[in-house]
């Protein structure tokens, strides 16, 4: 049961919210994209485990321990933003920041991959740009309502 602070929360921002702040939506839409695609990778790399003999079992169930706590993570972050939840601002840029970092890495190397580069790069800097505008942070900073008895 929730404590008497959160039962006056709604569970998910309504329409209202997003017609007030139609970015959210944008920032809502991203993350839900970046955690399917999350996921997708961590069921390909089960897919590839099964059919291919990798060079160190250790580290490819690392990385797919890895890609699936990442997926969970997204998850989560996209659920709050649903939610309207105020934690999610940092969490969404610790993401953020985290495949920038990895989109980075992609541009450079032996095994460059620019076109995953900047299919990392591109929504990383959208969602970190939106979840500082004025409309998407007085949505996400709501506090619920205290209890008037």
């Amino acid at each position: 049961m929730n404590s008497g602070s959160d039962a006056r929360r709604p569970a998910w921002i309504g329409l209202r919210a997003l017609r007030r702040a139609p970015l959210l939506g944008v920032v809502i839409g991203l993350l839900a994209l970046e955690a399917i695609a999350l996921w997708a990778l961590s069921a390909w790399w089960v897919l590839e485990l099964l059919v291919e003999t990798p060079s160190s079992m250790g580290g490819a169930l690392a990385l797919l321990a890895l890609a699936v706590i990442a997926a969970v993570w997204v998850s989560a972050i996209t659920v709050g933003t649903l939610r309207g939840r105020p934690w999610i601002r940092g969490a969404a840029v610790t993401w953020q920041l985290v495949q920038i970092m990895i989109a980075i890495g992609c541009f450079q190397g032996i095994y460059a991959r620019p076109d995953v580069g900047w299919a990392l790069l591109l929504p990383s800097i959208v969602v970190l740009v939106l979840v500082f505008t004025p409309r998407v942070v007085s949505t996400t900073s709501r506090e619920p309502e205290p209890d008037v008895d």
